[in-house]
């Protein structure tokens, strides 16, 4: 199936938007994508949707782990939002909720981010 990446900007948030399945043939594409556009400059925050992602294996883990750090090295803050159930199953079973806030959707993401309207 492969996996797309959608970006989008909101003021100093980037919000990637992921499609399909983020396993390690994947896993360096979004790591590059993420990289390439925080490097870009004016992004304080990044939120990922995964509404649309169907699979996560250990190397996706990897990738979103290594995005926060990034992001929270620079002074902002990451959010999930719209977790599918399997790919919400390997989340929790790794811990990742004990360090990322998750949101049920894109706009409380954004909000929770602290931007104001």
């Amino acid at each position: 199936m492969g996996l797309h990446i959608q970006v989008k900007h909101d003021r100093d948030i980037l919000i990637v938007r992921l499609r399909g399945e983020l396993d390690h043939h994947a896993s360096e594409q979004v790591r590059r994508s993420i990289e390439d556009e925080l490097a870009q400059g004016g992004f304080s925050h990044l939120v990922l949707n995964l509404a649309d992602l169907e699979f996560m294996d250990s190397s996706g883990l990897g990738v979103i782990l290594g995005r926060y750090k990034k992001v929270t090295q620079l002074g902002g803050k990451m959010m999930l939002c719209a977790i599918r159930p399997s790919v919400h199953r390997l989340m929790e079973m790794s811990g990742l909720f004990k360090i990322l806030p998750t949101h049920e959707d894109e706009r409380s993401a954004i909000k929770a981010c602290g931007v104001a309207s």
